[in-house]
């Protein structure tokens, strides 16, 4: 056991006075080492410093705890935020992958669409076509059977034939252009 220290009167009297006017102790091991002498106001002093000592110790040691604990919380707290982000990157990363499907579904969809359209208007074209045709043969048909005067029926029929082959070609040439530009755009969006 390390050797006791004996303080004088005065320097007794003096950290005495500063507990009482300043309410300051002493504090730590430095108590135990003092010697408490004959003294019972010095003996009551010391006990009542070390007392003080130990509660303050206490509430440390509390704090440090709480400190911990707060520590860990929030140690699980990042982690768990961590493991969240994790998450939201797949979902987000999902979410684009759904989105570019469903872009490609619609724009699948709009081709056959316009394919069908296409084909509507074709095979509508032609049927017009086709009628024309038959029927303006008919006409000029009936009109040599009857025995009139086709010059004019010959004409208009020559003339009416080339004009449905021309308009024919220049109809489907027009729906090719419009099929082959709406692909050139759509390959385009694509690498965008």
């Amino acid at each position: 056991m390390s050797k006791k220290i004996d303080l004088s009167s005065e320097d007794r009297q003096q950290i005495l006075k500063l507990s009482k006017e300043r309410n300051v102790f002493l504090e730590g091991n430095i108590i135990k080492l003092i010697s408490d002498s004959e003294d019972q106001e010095f003996k009551d002093y010391l006990k009542e410093a070390l007392d003080k000592d130990n509660e303050k110790r206490r509430n440390r040691l509390k704090i440090t705890r709480q400190m911990q604990a707060q520590n860990k919380e929030l140690l699980e707290s990042k982690e768990e935020n961590d493991n969240l982000m994790v998450e939201l990157k797949e979902a987000l990363n999902q979410a684009d992958a759904a989105k570019q499907a469903a872009l490609n579904d619609l724009d699948l969809l709009q081709k056959k669409t316009q394919f069908e359209l296409i084909g509507r208007i074709v095979q509508i074209s032609l049927w017009i076509i086709c009628g024309v045709g038959v029927l303006t043969t008919v006409l000029f048909l009936f009109a040599m059977l009857t025995g009139r005067d086709t010059t004019l029926l010959g004409n208009t029929w020559s003339n009416l034939f080339g004009i449905l082959l021309t308009n024919s070609f220049s109809i489907i040439g027009t729906i090719m252009g419009v099929k082959y530009a709406s692909e050139k755009d759509s390959s385009t969006e694509n690498k965008k």
